[in-house]
């Protein structure tokens, strides 16, 4: 008999196999479970205690798992997946959660039955292809200048949120902000970017209808010398400058030996013609308004008020980019670098006060960019789920079975509408599969208030068709990624460098170790 090798270190634990399978499937439907409740307008609240003892209530699915501390590898991807989601197209991050955990729950019987991952997987990203193909064939475009559709659109996306009692404020602000720094691209392509662009300026007091949208950039920064400079200019020429308009300072410690005394009057005085010499410059273009990123002297300051010119010191990078595109400026490192086509004129900035919902202008950007819609209220999963299931008799082989339950998973969104409704979910599902059968009416679905079966086309239930095909991608693709995991290391130490000391205190810590108190460094 041979005798036993030991490869890995004791320390390291290793699991594979179907024990891996299985145990991240269950952690992932540990995940979905905690935030399906949130799913739709009469979505469960989650009160959360935050580290410093403060209680967080929401029902926003990626602050919910923002919050969480987790300890399985696998939830925590899950947890990446509502980020990405979030940061793609700023909707449906509990969706995505619940279908993903839904596809990694109908694979259990499949690896169980002993298939292979791979061949699942092949399955899925086939019924994911044909899912987006019904996407497309439902999709009904829509005229984005047309303002009453828009809005009735956000506020359908967004009345699962807390704000939706404040009734159309939240979704003007948004399609307003939205518009404003909409780029269009040519070829019917329009570039929105709202996480570079726009700006929520939270300012507490006053009423939340005082909320408006600034056509311009807001910054809390006022002009150095107060009094001596304007605050009201009316088409300001802007110059926009990365470099500081002060004296430079020696990189290191700069010993001068002044013999005389008029030695330091001289020194002064280049100082004083260095910082003249870049004011000059400046006042050659004529701005009314000069920003810097950058440190501004007490003597840059004198010589831009005599002239009339109002200075901003010290802004943020962001700010300083946000102001560029609004006024058509472009930041400029050295003044001795200056054109006038680098001078903006500047459409009227005004300081006022702004609050806005960023997931209303993930909406407003989303229709902006592909302007197609979706029925909501489940009625989309419902088609994909009807048609998948008839093209599930024309697949051969060994991957017709997981393709048929990836088609059966969809169902998960609209049994979860229902059951967060209180209505019967087996009678409602059972209707609900009934009049999808064949595929043809795409718009009958569930109204998250009463959990009654109609028309959603009526009753203005839409979801944005980035937000809806994007769902769709990441939940298949992150079940395929978990279900290819077969092999879980741990306990990995840290790799330390050569001739360094070895670590007093443990880098992992085991059941062990735990009573023995170590006194951990600040």
């Amino acid at each position: 008999m041979q005798s036993q090798v030991l490869v890995l270190k004791d320390s390291l634990k290793r699991e594979s196999g179907s024990k891996v399978h299985h145990a991240n499937i269950q952690a992932s439907k540990a995940v979905a479970d905690i935030i399906r409740t949130t799913l739709g307008p009469r979505s469960m609240l989650k009160m959360l205690l935050d580290a410093s003892g403060g209680i967080v209530v929401t029902n926003d699915g990626n602050a919910i798992l923002r919050e969480l501390d987790l300890a399985h590898p696998a939830a925590k991807s899950m947890i990446e997946l509502s980020r990405t989601q979030d940061e793609e197209v700023g909707d449906g991050t509990t969706s995505v959660i619940i279908l993903a955990g839904e596809m990694l729950h109908v694979a259990e019987a499949f690896i169980d039955q002993h298939f292979h991952p791979t061949v699942i997987c092949r399955a899925y990203n086939k019924a994911l292809e044909d899912a987006i193909a019904v996407l497309d064939k439902i999709a009904m475009t829509i005229d984005v200048t047309d303002r009453a559709t828009m809005l009735g659109l956000i506020k359908s996306c967004i009345g699962t949120k807390f704000t939706s009692q404040f009734g159309d404020l939240i979704a003007d602000l948004a399609l307003d902000a939205t518009r404003i720094v909409g780029v269009d691209l040519g070829q019917g392509l329009r570039e929105v970017d709202i996480k570079k662009y726009i700006k929520v300026e939270k300012i507490p007091g006053g009423q939340l209808e005082d909320s408006v949208v600034l056509k311009g950039v807001m910054i809390n920064k006022d002009v150095i010398a107060p009094g001596k400079m304007r605050r009201k200019i009316v088409n300001p020429r802007i110059m926009l400058l990365d470099c500081p308009l002060e004296y430079k300072k020696g990189e290191n410690q700069t010993n001068a030996e002044l013999l005389k005394e008029e030695d330091w009057g001289v020194l002064l005085k280049l100082e004083e013609e260095y910082i003249e010499g870049l004011c000059v410059q400046i006042l050659k273009f004529k701005p009314d308004v000069v920003i810097t990123e950058k440190g501004l002297s007490d003597l840059a300051c004198h010589y831009l008020s005599k002239a009339g010119v109002t200075a901003i010191r010290r802004l943020r990078k962001t700010d300083n980019n946000r102001i560029a595109k609004a006024c058509g400026a472009v930041i400029v490192n050295r003044p001795d670098e200056l054109q006038e086509s680098d001078i903006g004129p500047s459409k009227d900035m005004l300081n006022e006060v702004e609050r806005n919902l960023q997931d209303a202008m993930s909406v407003a950007r989303n229709i902006l960019k592909n302007p197609k819609l979706v029925p909501g209220g489940g009625a989309a999963e419902l088609t994909v789920s009807a048609t998948l299931k008839q093209k599930s008799s024309s697949i051969e082989g060994i991957e017709k079975w997981p393709y048929e339950a990836a088609a059966v998973a969809f169902e998960a969104i609209p049994r979860t509408l229902a059951q967060n409704c209180g209505v019967n979910v087996i009678r409602t599902m059972t209707a609900l599969q009934g009049k999808h059968a064949n595929g043809e009416n795409a718009w009958i679905g569930i109204d998250g208030n009463t959990g009654a079966i109609t028309d959603v086309k009526e009753k203005k239930i839409w979801d944005a068709y980035n937000v809806k095909a994007q769902t769709f991608k990441t939940a298949i693709e992150s079940a395929c990624l978990l279900l290819r995991i077969d092999d879980i290391v741990s306990g990995i130490k840290k790799k330390q460098a050569p001739g360094s000391k070895a670590p007093s205190k443990p880098q992992v810590e085991t059941e062990g170790d735990a009573d023995n108190e170590q006194i951990i460094p600040e």
